[in-house]
């Protein structure tokens, strides 16, 4: 929650394709002004009006290339009063073999690991403690995303993948208790099988076992998201909300 009215502002990971463009589309929509972070430059294609000026080219991988995209969203963020309202990290890796098939514990390489997690799990956190003040000034709210992958074995998920969303998902616990005290909740979403252009062959028979018979939509995690960054969750942190039509059950 904004302890101001006025337009709020999100920083968004991972926003060039799937659950990233939704979110981006929803909170738009809303009237939020978007800070989107992704590896490409700004598409033309892109829904949002402000993209051009508002998009950072950042590689997540590289821990120096965070520091610089935390002190530009800084210097961007001053003419917000230097408040951020949101904070969504949603970008994430999950490398196959040469043939495409998921890596597991035996065959991944140290370097896979070491980038997967550098990602999934290290850059979630160098950014909200980068943006910790800012976050504090708007008693901000910090969503991480996770995945159906980091509780079970997946068929398609890879190990480091599987593993890294397990780490995040218990990294938002942590950071709910360190973060609430300052006015900051953290919770995480766990998506499940939801239709995008990753999808990977085989999908259709995992849907035939959950409970809703369906694949989910990138809108229906995007509204979970926005619910999450709005006074609707105002007493809601520290949790992982299961966004999968029931296949953890």
């Amino acid at each position: 929650m904004s302890k101001e009215q006025g337009r709020r502002t999100l920083v968004l990971t991972g926003a060039s394709r799937g659950i990233g463009h939704a979110t981006v589309k929803r909170f738009s929509a809303a009237g939020w002004r978007v800070i989107t972070c992704s590896r490409q430059d700004f598409a033309e294609n892109c829904p949002w009006p402000a993209g051009p000026e508002d998009h950072i080219k950042i590689d997540l991988s590289d821990p120096e290339d965070v520091g610089s995209a935390v002190a530009e969203i800084r210097h961007r963020l001053e003419k917000e009063g230097g408040q951020l309202h949101a904070l969504v990290n949603n970008a994430g890796i999950s490398p196959k073999t040469a043939e495409g098939e998921r890596l597991n514990s035996l065959e991944t390489p140290m370097h896979t690991w070491r980038d997967v997690f550098q990602v999934n799990f290290f850059a979630p956190i160098l950014l909200a403690r980068g943006l910790f003040k800012e976050l504090a000034a708007a008693n901000g709210s910090i969503v991480n995303v996770t995945s159906i992958a980091g509780s079970r074995v997946h068929p398609f998920a890879g190990t480091a993948y599987a593993t890294s969303k397990a780490a995040l998902a218990s990294l938002t616990r942590e950071m709910a208790a360190d973060f609430g005290p300052h006015g900051i909740r953290v919770n995480a979403i766990a998506p499940g099988e939801i239709e995008t252009a990753i999808l990977s062959p085989g999908t259709e028979k995992i849907v035939e076992n959950i409970p809703l018979r369906r694949l989910g939509s990138t809108e229906e995690v995007a509204e979970t998201i926005h619910f999450l960054c709005t006074e609707a969750s105002s007493y809601v942190t520290g949790s992982e909300i299961h966004i999968n039509g029931g296949q953890h059950v």
